[in-house]
């Protein structure tokens, strides 16, 4: 079995699903990305600013930037 792996624009995203899945031969394994919720981001940055206030008083070591770019 081969694997094709497609970018499409967002607005014709649906479109294409539909139209592929009507296909018996292909097997279409949909994108698990769940966009996060606002009160999902703004819990992220609450925890993000209470790390840099604890970095700042010496509680705790966080990574450089350059290492956590180097991770990617």
């Amino acid at each position: 079995m081969q694997q094709i792996i497609l970018n499409i624009p967002d607005n014709k995203y649906k479109f294409f699903l539909e139209l592929i899945k009507n296909f018996n031969f292909v097997k279409v394994k949909e994108d698990e990305y769940i966009e996060p919720t606002k009160e999902e981001i703004l819990e992220g940055l609450k925890d993000a600013f209470n790390e840099v206030r604890l970095h700042q008083e010496g509680k705790i070591k966080l990574k450089p930037a350059k290492d956590l770019l180097n991770e990617l």
